[in-house]
């Protein structure tokens, strides 16, 4: 059985996903490029936020404490970034990226293909992405569905784009939209009671927190980041905890 208030962020951004196909659809003109630029600045400084106060909150103790905290994300991050290199986690997703993006500018809106084409191009973009997995395991460890929040605006926004060129099927994206990212909350609700248990979900949020910050700075144009190859970090973060705790 479906528990749904443990996933309040993926349902957030389901709802998101739908409005903004309703909107492309009815929309008689984009969005002004200053609106978009303001639009973006806001999300972005949200998303700061967002990232270091779960950093923030996964850090405790005293002053040694804490550097002994830091030194272990950043040892986690390191390695899960060469970890992600070596699987090729971020060149993968980026495969995916170029087809969706050669399915979208070629698509002829007459073509019998697109209904198929725009369900399963949306459906790759909006879960296949860093962000899903990262907001969803912070919704399932401890409810915090802020990350999902901005996800749920950047996929609202391009379901707006999406849907014209697309067809009303980019809304169907939302069924495995909130199976992936349902699965991996309800996995990670299961989980906690045991990470809790051994005191290894601070260290998953605070590093977390910092690759939603980086989040951020992708948004705002600041460094590109091939995020996706980091990933491996959350996994590494607590392993690094419980061996030097």
């Amino acid at each position: 059985m479906l528990h749904f208030s443990h996933m309040v962020g993926t349902l957030i951004d389901a709802a998101a996903i739908l409005i903004g196909c309703a909107a492309g659809l009815s929309a008689t003109k984009p969005i002004p490029p200053a609106h978009q630029s303001a639009l973006k600045v806001l999300l972005g400084a949200f998303t700061v936020y967002v990232g270091l106060s779960a950093t923030w909150q996964g850090l405790h103790g005293g002053f040694l404490m804490v550097l002994k905290q830091l030194g272990i994300i950043l040892l986690s991050l390191i390695l899960g970034n060469l970890t992600g290199k070596f699987f090729r986690i971020q060149k993968s997703l980026n495969r995916l990226g170029q087809y969706a993006k050669q399915v979208i500018s070629g698509k002829n809106p007459e073509s019998k293909s697109r209904f198929s084409d725009g369900f399963v191009t949306c459906s790759l973009l909006f879960c296949m992405t860093p962000v899903a997995v990262l907001g969803s395991l912070q919704d399932g460890l401890d409810g915090n569905f802020k990350t999902l929040t901005v996800k749920a605006v950047m996929d609202g926004l391009a379901a707006m784009a999406f849907v014209t060129s697309l067809g009303w099927s980019a809304a169907l994206s939302v069924v495995p939209v909130v199976a992936w990212q349902g699965a991996m909350t309800l996995a990670a609700r299961s989980a906690q009671p045991w990470l809790d248990h051994h005191s290894l979900i601070d260290p998953i949020n605070a590093t977390a927190g910092l690759l939603v910050f980086c989040v951020a700075l992708i948004i705002l144009e600041l460094k590109k980041i091939e995020l996706a190859d980091y990933l491996p970090s959350l996994a590494i973060a607590p392993l690094l905890n419980w061996l030097w705790g």
